[in-house]
Order: structure tokens, then sequence, then C-alpha cells
């Protein structure tokens, strides 16, 4: 999810917390409880800071092993070690697994997402994306919003508030996990282009009654369309270049790196007179008939790199970055 929505699931789990009668009769355990559910909410997130390295080791390690199982402990162990030092005679049980809860449900909730996570490592390193709830949902957001501003008119006590809403946060990740298995079991029957063998891959949009849709073909290459009030348009077809040039790209550090994080790259070949411009796209991000999400990497005659990046960039900026004619 993105950092906005983390940091009211952490206000969020600590107006919860008010549940537990230790929390709620000493406001210094509840603003312990408090600091430690935010912090817990944004800390698997630290991984941005390989961004200061660079784009390659960033979408690499981005939601990796700070996100893997004994990461989870390591940090709810962390953060409440902190709490228990800067605050003495704290309950570290109870605010322990309240920050525990915080952290898991960071690491649950971006399993939903595009993007996933490994969570399941140290047992696989695969990434896990059930693609359900898009990086930012509204309802997710607002109703938290909401909750959060009735707590602090004390319109109602937190103890009510919050059941309530996670009571409702669990109904709508139901619903939604139906939903979208239904419709997208329903692809084939809709497409009148499907042939057997083919797969469908529903991704979610901030909006709910709209989905992208990508389908990946026998021979390799995708379609990607549209599911807009359950009416599926096809609006691209993306082939995938088979050329020396893209077996040569995948030993450069940069599409190592894209393409251990996505299974659904394919590449494009460019030849110019002073050699080949490989690039990679993940087809699961499209936007207006482009694929922002791109490897690039510029080789010359001899199949030596010459430039790369790897990152997210619209094709104007990407080329005006690379010195490319468009």
């Amino acid at each position: 999810m993105d950092t906005g929505t983390h940091l009211v699931f952490g206000l969020g789990l600590a107006g919860l917390a008010h549940i537990d009668p230790v929390v709620a009769q000493d406001p210094t355990v509840a603003a312990a409880v408090l600091f430690g559910t935010v912090i817990g909410q944004q800390t698997p997130d630290f991984d941005t800071l390989f961004r200061m390295k660079s784009n390659a080791l960033y979408i690499r390690q981005h939601r990796g092993a700070s996100h893997s199982l004994p990461a989870i402990l390591l940090w709810a162990l962390l953060i409440t070690a902190g709490l228990g030092l800067a605050v003495p005679n704290l309950p570290l049980w109870h605010v322990g697994l309240w920050v525990l809860l915080a952290v898991v449900l960071h690491v649950g909730s971006d399993i939903f997402n595009t993007y996933g996570t490994q969570a399941i490592r140290p047992f696989s390193e695969r990434w896990v994306s059930l693609n359900i709830i898009h990086i930012f949902d509204p309802f997710l957001f607002l109703s938290h919003v909401v909750a959060i501003f009735l707590w602090a008119v004390k319109l109602a006590p937190p103890e009510i508030i919050f059941p309530i809403l996670y009571a409702g946060v669990v109904l709508y990740y139901i619903w939604r996990s139906a939903h979208h298995y239904l419709l997208e079991n329903r692809l084939p029957i809709q497409d009148r282009t499907f042939q057997q063998g083919e797969k469908y891959y529903l991704i979610p949009t901030v909006s709910l009654n709209n989905w992208n849709v990508v389908k990946r073909k026998m021979d390799g290459s995708y379609a990607v369309g549209e599911l807009r009030q359950h009416d599926l348009q096809w609006i691209d077809q993306v082939s995938c270049d088979d050329h020396p040039a893209v077996e040569a790209s995948k030993s450069h550090p940069d599409i190592a790196s894209f393409l251990y994080f996505s299974s659904f790259a394919c590449a494009e070949v460019r030849e110019h007179p002073w050699g080949y411009e490989v690039r990679w796209a993940d087809v699961r991000y499209q936007h207006r008939k482009q694929y922002p999400f791109v490897a690039v990497l510029l080789l010359d005659r001899n199949m030596k790199p010459l430039d790369s990046y790897v990152g997210w960039l619209s094709d104007a900026r990407l080329c005006k970055k690379l010195g490319l004619n468009t």
C-alpha cells in the first residue's frame, strides 16, 4: 500500500488496541502503542533507502527481505525494544503484540497489491502478489480517516469505533477477493479471441468497477486490455522480440534486477546507427498505451553496454534521459 494508507492503518490499530484493558487504562501505554503501531506500519518500507544507491538495487530489494518472515519478527522486536528503553516499566508483551500486528498487516496488505512481496522468504524467493487491491484504495483510506476523526473528536470510544472499522475491512477484503476471483475466471468466456492455454490476469485500479487485464498467450506475447463495467476491451498487443541483443542484455545488473522482480517483462529491440536499444517493460503497468515501468540498456554493435536505466518513466522522459531520438 502507499505510505498514507500505512499511516492511517497505524493510527487505526492504535485505536483498536483500546480493546486491550492494559492499553485502555494507561495513557502512557496507549501512547507507546500508538508510536509502535505507526512505526511498525512504516518500518518494512525502510528499504526505500536503497534508492539512494541505485534504482536497480531498490527494485531488487524493495518488498524483498524487508518483508520476509524473519524481518517481520525482527522489526517487531526492534521497535518494542526501543519503546521499552524509552519508557520504563512498559508491559512489553502487550505493546509488542500490537507492534507485531502492525508489521504483519503491513506485509499482509502489500501481498494483495500487484507489486507484491517476498513474504515467504526464506522458504522461497517467489514474489507473492494477489492483484486484488490497488496500491491506493479509497475505501480503505477514507474509512480509516473517518474512524480516526470520530475518535479524535470523541464522538464514540475507540473500543467501539475500531472493531467496527476492522470488521468492515475484513469483509471488504473478502468481497474484493471473491469478486476478483469471479471476474478473472469469467474472462475466457467474455473474450472472443480466447485460445486454449492462454492465461488471464486481472489487475486492480483505483476504481472498484474498472480493472486492467493482461493475457499471456501461448507464444509468449501479451494482450493488454481493460475491463470497464464488465465490458472487456483489448487496447494493445505486445510481442516480445527474439534478438541476440535481448539475450546479451540479461547479464547486465540493471536488467537482471528488473527480471528478478518481474515475471511479466517483455523486451523490444530498436536498432540505431551506433548499436541497439533493448527496452524491457512490465506489461502489468499500462498507462495510456505506455508502459512506464521499464529497464533499458543501450548496447554498441559489439554488444557492449553504453548506458542503462531502470525504473518508472514516460517514453518522452526516458528518451530525454538516455539521449535518444523520439
